[in-house]
């Protein structure tokens, strides 16, 4: 299930596995926390898949005798489907453009997210346009809220880096 074979003409939804999910973002294990999208809706919504399993790196230290997902991880999780949105909605894969936090607000963990959980990542863009862009996700596990947060991101090419930064 690489890449849906939908029109673009079409309003049907596409979805991304884990090899389309590093076409579009840079994060990589351990902190790639994703294991794919579902219904990405161009321009609108997405909803990605967390498995959370005991190997997770974090569970070593965060509360090992009782593991628990830790909340940043949790809203990382939905900043990273909402990366696999905009990239989708400007079809910009294979371009590894980067996408930068600029706010997170309203932002409530209603339940604990633990080994054996799937994740759910319900994001739905709220406002987007060229470079900023911004969300509300809900974290879902069978079916309950989670977790939930408003946040916008700034999205920058890799050219657009080389150049504030003078690398060649």
């Amino acid at each position: 299930m690489n890449e849906s074979a939908t029109d673009a003409t079409t309003d049907a939804p596409r979805s991304a596995d884990i090899a389309r999910i590093k076409r579009m973002i840079p994060h990589r294990y351990p902190l790639l926390l994703i294991d794919r999208v579902e219904e990405i809706y161009r321009g609108r919504s997405a909803i990605g898949v967390k498995n959370v399993t005991n190997n997770e790196p974090f569970f070593q230290g965060h509360f090992p005798d009782n593991p628990i997902m830790p909340g940043v991880m949790v809203v990382e999780a939905m900043a990273q489907t909402a990366g696999v949105l905009v990239i989708e909605t400007l079809g910009m894969i294979d371009q590894n453009p980067l996408v930068y936090f600029m706010t997170l607000d309203k932002t409530r963990f209603r339940k604990l997210v633990v080994p054996g959980d799937v994740l759910e990542l319900h994001v739905r863009i709220l406002r987007g346009h060229g470079k900023i862009w911004k969300f509300w996700a809900e974290g879902k596990v069978r079916g309950n809220i989670v977790a939930e947060a408003e946040y916008s991101a700034m999205i920058v090419a890799q050219d657009d880096k080389r150049r504030r930064s003078g690398a060649s």
